[in-house]
């Protein structure tokens, strides 16, 4: 715990996190969780979206094939949509949902976006929005560790190392 200035000067103890951490959501407890300073808002995986004619959003959290998957579906009558970029730029419409998780032990009310995180390493993705106020991110810390190295990227580094020029030509400059 590290205790900061707050906004009227006074002291505000602060939990710190690591770059990754366990989370606990909607009973499902153990779920990696990426903690990014970069991203504004948060994430979670999510499948089967939909909204019924009487407009409630309808998901499942995860999704089969999934250890965390459970089939349960949430429904909700409070949502709204982002716009949300990528980090390439691409932009993406999204449901958002307050869903609590619960971060070391604090529960945390927070505004997820419903997301197809099949590619990525960790189901959920914990932005800015989500930590300010409460949290510290030390980035030598991690309670996940590693996720498993982008075997795709081995062959292209041997690739890489034969001739850089006829890599560079083949999926650089193409």
């Amino acid at each position: 715990m590290v205790q900061l200035n707050g906004k009227q000067g006074s002291k505000v103890p602060l939990d710190v996190v690591g770059r990754n951490v366990y989370v606990s959501v909607e009973g499902v407890e153990k779920v990696p969780a990426k903690i990014d300073t970069g991203a504004d808002s948060s994430s979670i995986w999510a499948s089967d979206i939909e909204v019924s004619e009487d407009g409630t959003l309808k998901f499942k959290l995860f999704a089969k094939g999934c250890p965390f998957y459970t089939g349960e579906v949430i429904e909700s009558r409070e949502y709204r949509v982002s716009v949300i970029r990528s980090s390439n730029g691409e932009e993406q419409i999204r449901y958002r949902v307050k869903i609590p998780i619960e971060i070391n032990g604090h529960k945390v009310k927070t505004s997820l976006t419903l997301a197809d995180r099949s590619r990525n390493h960790f189901p959920i993705l914990i932005g800015r929005r989500t930590l300010a106020g409460k949290f510290l991110v030390d980035v030598r810390r991690t309670e996940v560790g590693q996720p498993p190295k982008n075997i795709k990227t081995q062959p292209l580094n041997e690739e890489l190392n034969k001739n850089p020029y006829k890599f560079h030509q083949k999926y650089i400059n193409n």
